[in-house]
């Protein structure tokens, strides 16, 4: 029997709790009124507020009004909204084709900011081909632990990699999600996860470059900022729900 690669990780301190603190948390808003009626706008304000905070994690903050009034034409923002709006309709091909998936990604996020030639190559590093590759075999199967895991590994290592040129940020939270959304964690993109990584920053770029370092601490503290943004991230769906509902 082959051991899953990605088994271990449960067993470093506190993680596994955390996992489960965080499945349960996202489990309880999912029974929230507005749902029952209104699933399809929670959705929309919740893509709407990832690519904010997605956009704002690249360095390009900007007012959630003015971004939902349609004023805002800076590139990387409007890169975070194509990828957000995509999420979905790539949820079918993540986990057949993860490289595949991964290149129309940073073609939506990337347009505008990269060369033609750029758009959906990875960078020419055998190290980077090889690390892909591996993440890759653990998306189309390789690894049978919790989605929120695997999806904690996918954003860590492909913020590590940087494989794609430009606002290769915005690719790596997108993976994440699809990583939630096709192994049925989150098939309606109902989870803000993004915007707990916001509210988080200072926590999120720390916890990445421990995670970069490959060390058991450091694996450990992505992990649970990662779970700590889901938490986040159930909390905001409450809130859009809350909304919702007070302008119906």
């Amino acid at each position: 029997m082959t051991t899953d690669p990605l088994a271990p990780l449960l067993a470093l301190a506190d993680v596994a709790d955390a996992v489960e603190q965080a499945r349960t948390r996202f489990d309880q808003t999912l029974g929230h009124r507005a749902l029952r009626r209104h699933g399809g706008q929670v959705a929309a304000e919740v893509s709407l507020r990832s690519a904010v905070a997605s956009a704002a994690l690249e360095g390009r903050a900007h007012d959630r009004e003015t971004v939902r009034a349609g004023t805002v034409t800076e590139p990387v923002l409007q890169g975070a909204l194509r990828v957000a709006g995509a999420l979905p309709g790539l949820s079918d091909l993540w986990p057949k084709a993860p490289r595949q998936a991964l290149a129309k990604l940073h073609v939506l996020a990337a347009r505008e900011l990269v060369t033609e030639a750029e758009l959906g190559r990875p960078v020419d590093d055998p190290v980077v081909a090889a690390r892909l590759d591996a993440l890759a075999a653990l998306v189309a199967g390789g690894t049978q632990v919790s989605p929120l895991v695997l999806a904690a590994v996918v954003h860590g290592e492909l913020l590590n990699l940087r494989p794609f040129a430009g606002p290769s940020g915005v690719v790596a939270r997108g993976a994440a999600r699809l990583v939630l959304l096709s192994r049925g964690f989150d098939p309606r993109g109902l989870l803000a996860v993004d915007v707990g990584h916001r509210e988080r920053e200072p926590e999120y770029v720390g916890a990445a470059g421990a995670f970069a370092t490959g060390t058991p601490d450091g694996l450990r503290s992505w992990l649970r900022h990662y779970m700590a943004a889901v938490e986040v991230g159930a909390d905001q769906l409450t809130a859009i729900g809350d909304e919702v509902l007070a302008a119906a």
